[in-house]
């Protein structure tokens, strides 16, 4: 039975080190590769400020998808979010999705509330109700310069 060199079992361990690290990157990092159970819808929002690719979207204070794009729209001078949502979530036409904060630090989220008696929203589909976040810097700022 031949005896593999040390040199050898270094480089296998060290392959194999290195796939656990590939890994745990990919499960960690939360990427979305090859999957095939969302589809896409858009809304249209006045503002998005602190909120990132990849903020988790919720309904109900459930995880339903996240945020996969964040474009602008210079013509409407808006906002464009591309939400990604588990095929297994039905919207109607008359869902709101609004930008909300979650805890002390401030991060972003979509808050998504159901309608009831809308059409369903197809894959590819069009949020029209909308909220925008409530900035908190301007709340204070008008408070303080007596503006309200």
């Amino acid at each position: 039975m031949k005896k593999y060199p040390k040199e050898t079992a270094v480089g296998i361990f060290v392959f194999i080190g290195l796939l656990c690290i590939v890994y745990m990157s990919i499960k960690l990092g939360d990427v979305h590769m090859f999957s095939d159970d969302h589809y896409h819808v858009t809304a249209s929002f006045n503002d998005v400020t602190g909120l990132r690719v990849n903020s988790p979207v919720e309904m109900m204070g459930v995880p339903i998808g996240y945020v996969s794009k964040i474009n602008l729209d210079i013509e409407k001078q808006k906002a464009v979010l591309t939400l990604s949502l588990e095929k297994r979530i039905e919207l109607t036409d008359d869902a709101i999705a609004s930008v909300k904060t979650s805890g002390l630090i401030g991060d972003k989220y979509i808050k998504i509330t159901p309608g009831g008696v809308g059409d369903p929203i197809e894959p590819g589909g069009v949020i029209i109700e909308t909220e925008s976040a409530i900035d908190i810097e301007d709340l204070i700022s008008n408070y303080v310069f007596g503006k309200v």
